[in-house]
């Protein structure tokens, strides 16, 4: 992948894509059509699921919420149809990072919307919001808090103009706070004060950081958040959120003492379900980072999800800043990393298979360079095992741009990439991944034993010949011969490869 500019013609043409995001309370689906360098929404879909309120005590969705999410994830399918593979993202956010049987759930998700459904981590939840929030401020105000209170989890990130720096992704929810605070529907002033004291108490181990860095404005996004505004009596959405405005409807919903009973203005019945845990969310998060005004906006991660994904249809993609950040915090050889991805991707083109899909071959060669480039960031912890290292960080670390199943396949890479040969661990990945992840593993291991030498102006001269029974790496001339060292790795990576019944014969070209 390059960081270059996008190509014009691709540019130019007008192309439509869809966000959808499985949140912890509602899903929403957004379909844009990018003309120009514009953006115009051509569709909005939003479905309340209640995902987090599915979710029992072991973290195993109850059958009731997975069917009512999978209905709605078909109806979203219907409006979809058409769309080019790759032209949809579709993440799932904190209830489904917690869900036990996530993956079970991801792939009837898939197959209900009829595009791949992926989980994201909680920093790049937040990131992916950021994106979408400033998407309309200007310059005037660059320092920027933004605030999204979701069903299952609130994101606060502070950023700089357009680049997040310090991001955060909590345990505080409008649906958990309502199951934990207001079970019943029924608020007491006891049950209210201990909802906020809850938020400040979950906000104690990162407040100091947000206030030290500072704000010249504070956003909130989401449905909780809007709602509290509309809630205040506000006229326009101009209008602020205040800490008087909130410590009002504090009064107002232990007043009536129910959630059937609130009568606020602009607020849905069906807002109102969960609209006491998300006012004490909010409510704590002023408290502690002593917010004075907050404004609100209509955009949130489904809108940052639709800028991602068309950066990487115009080679933007913010996983490649992602693994670039990694081999700087790693502090792994960039030049030894680069030789090593530049043959394995030479390889990989000897080992093309027709019958693969064009969308995941295409990422195939994205996950073969950064697993090519991250292959030796394990070796910060320590050499021995420094593969097993590598497979730990990479599956645990925040990854810019990268799903939970992105890194689940990075990591099995750069964990495959020497020592033996486990096919379960290929096995454990999603089934249209299994075929490409072998031979990405192969042609990964063969050019890391290629370049071990680390000779900086080495460029093997090498090929693959990929038969049904066997793989041949064939070399030039006698440039094996010259070089008895990677003949006898050449050797041992037989026997090894050879107990996973995989054939690999090295010969000469004559």
């Amino acid at each position: 992948m390059s960081n270059s500019q996008p190509n014009r013609a691709t540019q130019a043409a007008p192309q439509t894509v869809a966000a959808v995001d499985l949140g912890s309370n509602s899903f929403h689906m957004i379909v844009v059509r990018a003309d120009g360098g514009k953006l115009h929404v051509v569709d909005r879909l939003k479905e309340s699921v209640r995902l987090a309120a599915g979710l029992s005590a072991d973290r195993t969705l109850d059958p009731d919420a997975a069917d009512r999410a999978l209905a709605c994830l078909e109806r979203f399918g219907q409006r979809l149809r058409g769309l080019a593979p790759g032209h949809v993202r579709a993440v799932g956010t904190n209830t489904l990072r917690r869900a036990r049987d996530a993956d079970t759930f991801m792939a009837r998700a898939s197959e209900a919307l009829g595009h791949p459904v992926e989980v994201i981590y909680g920093a790049e939840e937040a990131r992916l919001i950021y994106g979408g929030v400033i998407q309309d401020l200007g310059r005037e105000q660059p320092r920027r808090l933004v605030i999204d209170i979701g069903g299952g989890s609130t994101e606060l990130i502070i950023g700089e103009l357009g680049a997040p720096r310090l991001v955060e992704s909590i345990s505080l929810g409008a649906v958990v706070q309502m199951g934990r605070f207001f079970a019943g529907g029924k608020i007491t002033r006891k049950s209210w004060q201990a909802a906020v004291t809850d938020a400040r108490l979950t906000l104690e181990p990162i407040a100091r950081a947000y206030r030290d860095a500072g704000w010249d404005i504070a956003i909130g996004a989401s449905g909780s958040v809007k709602s509290i505004l509309r809630a205040t009596g506000a006229q326009s959405a101009e209008e602020t959120i205040t800490p008087d405005g909130l410590k009002s409807l504090g009064r107002a919903i232990v007043k009536a003492g129910r959630v059937d009973k609130l009568d606020l203005p602009g607020v849905s019945d069906e807002r109102k379900a969960i609209f006491p845990g998300g006012l004490a969310v909010l409510t704590g998060i002023f408290e502690s980072l002593g917010i004075d005004a907050m404004r609100v906006s209509d955009k949130a991660l489904r809108e940052g999800v639709v800028a991602d994904l068309l950066g990487r249809l115009h080679d933007r993609d913010a996983r490649e800043n992602g693994v670039m950040a990694a081999l700087d915090r790693y502090d792994v050889d960039h030049a030894q990393a680069e030789r090593v991805a530049s043959t394995a991707m030479r390889l990989l083109g000897d080992y093309a298979d027709d019958k693969s899909d064009a969308h995941a071959s295409g990422m195939a060669l994205r996950l073969l360079r950064w697993a090519a480039l991250l292959h030796e960031i394990g070796l910060a912890i320590s050499h021995k095992g420094y593969h097993k290292h590598g497979e730990y960080i990479l599956r645990n670390a925040d990854l810019q741009g990268f799903s939970r199943t992105d890194q689940a396949l990075l990591a099995t890479l750069v964990r495959l990439h020497r020592g033996r040969f486990r096919a379960d661990l290929i096995e454990a990945l999603p089934a249209d991944w299994r075929a490409l992840a072998r031979q990405l593993v192969i042609v990964l291991r063969l050019a890391v034993i290629l370049h071990r030498g680390r000779d900086p102006n080495l460029a093997p001269p090498v090929r693959l010949r990929v038969g049904k029974r066997e793989i041949r790496l064939v070399c030039d001339s006698d440039w094996l011969a010259e070089r008895p060292l990677t003949q006898a790795d050449l050797d041992r990576e037989a026997e090894l490869l050879a107990r996973a019944d995989i054939r690999l014969v090295s010969a000469r070209d004559n």
